[in-house]
């Protein structure tokens, strides 16, 4: 057993993040493994420049500012970090689980998953012309802002993530319009208000019809308006489209593990383990009853899950009442 982790955290996006901080704060061996060459998953592969609203203590914290100072956190109280590492399977064994991924094999007692919904890719815009302007005016995700300085733009979507983006780009961008097929928006209310106070164009309710080059080389678009024949038509030099992702948890479901899942979600218990003894899960990817899917929501789920690790691995050890108590402790 010298030679098992006490606990090995698979994903390394701000839950993965916090749970390994936490780790080393209740000084439990542990290793944090992710695919990507970088730590912050999804904020960082695709929206490092978002505004994210709903940690705690920050009025507002970009995507990648938020992962950097996770990172520096993590520095306080340092677990063995292992990039660029693909989990390929985790097999149950005496005194705990395999871990083989694509480079290495290492032994834990317990297991914790913070993939969030796996794999991802965006949800593309339906239309014969869309291919051809694919990474050069059409685009499905906002990395640096700059990109679009004094450009037209169109954002097509109208969820939470569309509106940060015509928010966020509209200090920067010549013009802003955001096209949504209903005549509501479904994003967070106060965000809805700004939208409403901004100087972004609203396009309601339309769908992209089409994409056509001018000699000029800006795009020439046609909207349909829904349950109507009426169309608009419109130039821009960029088109965003936001329509959300798919996912898929293939990796995860490969492994040698029977996790009870609900709708590709892994359900846990309230102290986040799973239906596999010693396995426990954490953020996105995960189901109980009042599961709200927020990075705030997987911030309070990383120390419940790494508290109900150190309690199996350790029951003589006393949790700590506060978290001065492990601050002072680690000095």
């Amino acid at each position: 057993m010298e030679d098992f982790y006490d606990v090995t955290i698979v994903g390394g996006g701000p839950a993965g993040m916090f749970a390994a901080f936490y780790a080393g704060l209740r000084e439990l061996k542990a290793q944090l493994i992710e695919s990507l060459p970088q730590l912050g998953g999804q904020v960082s592969a695709l929206y490092p420049e978002k505004e994210i609203l709903d940690v705690a203590g920050f009025a507002s914290v970009t995507g990648q500012n938020l992962v950097d100072q996770l990172e520096q956190q993590m520095t306080q109280a340092p677990v063995d970090q292992r990039l660029e590492e693909t989990v390929e399977d985790v097999i149950k064994i005496d005194g705990g689980f395999k871990i083989v991924t694509n480079k290495s094999t290492t032994y834990s007692k317990t297991v914790i998953i913070a993939l969030g919904n796996g794999a991802f890719s965006p949800r593309r815009l339906a239309i014969d012309s869309a291919e051809q302007f694919e990474g050069k005016k059409l685009f499905y995700a906002v990395k640096h802002r700059d990109d679009f300085r004094d450009q037209r733009v169109l954002i097509a979507g109208g969820g939470d993530s569309a509106i940060d983006m015509a928010l966020m780009l509209e200090p920067v961008a010549k013009e802003v319009h955001l096209m949504h097929r209903r005549e509501k928006f479904r994003g967070l209310e106060h965000e809805v208000t700004k939208l409403k106070q901004s100087s972004v164009a609203l396009e309601l309710p339309y769908l992209l019809k089409d994409i056509e080059e001018n000699d000029d080389q800006s795009l020439h678009l046609t909207m349909k308006k829904m349950r109507s024949d009426d169309e608009k038509e419109l130039d821009v030099d960029d088109v965003i489209v936001n329509y959300g992702f798919t996912s898929d948890n293939k990796a995860l479901t490969s492994w040698s593990l029977d996790l009870e899942q609900e709708r590709h979600d892994i359900v846990v218990k309230n102290n986040m383990q799973t239906s596999v003894p010693g396995v426990y899960a954490i953020g996105d990817g995960i189901n109980y009853d009042g599961k709200i899917k927020l990075i705030a929501s997987a911030f309070g789920e990383a120390p419940t899950a790494i508290s109900a690790v150190s309690k199996q691995l350790y029951p003589d050890r006393h949790a700590p009442v506060h978290s001065t108590s492990l601050a002072s402790r680690k000095k």
